[in-house]
């Protein structure tokens, strides 16, 4: 986990993103288990606790268990309810801003399918 901090969002949250990112990749699978709290505090020079406040919201989340004394793992569907979540967000908060721009440009679906990204011909 190669991880950049930003001013934007505290710590905790952008750690949060960054397991759930794992998760909706396939990098971290249901059963696998996360870094320790104290491996990740180490590795990235956090506090324990920022790593741990990320880790219970993806508790509270029902996206990760905590087995005692042995540590955290990815939950049995976790990254299926991610991915429906994701989705759900895209289609309510992203998608009528981006389908408002194509209608603004005039786009249709056939340009938008054809078009090479970036402009790169």
């Amino acid at each position: 986990m190669t991880i950049g901090w930003n001013d934007n969002s505290p710590i905790y949250r952008q750690l949060k993103d960054r397991v759930i990112g794992m998760m909706l990749d396939g990098a971290l699978k249901a059963g696998d288990p996360l870094p320790s709290v104290r491996q990740i505090a180490a590795e990235y020079q956090l506090n324990p606790i920022t790593v741990s406040k990320a880790y219970q919201e993806l508790v509270d989340d029902n996206l990760v268990e905590k087995r005692r004394g042995i540590g955290m793992y990815v939950m049995e569907g976790a990254s299926e309810k991610l991915l429906a979540s994701e989705r759900e967000r895209f289609l309510r908060e992203e998608w009528p801003a981006m389908l408002e721009r194509i209608r603004r440009l005039g786009l249709n679906i056939e340009q938008l399918l054809r078009e090479p990204v970036g402009g790169d011909k």
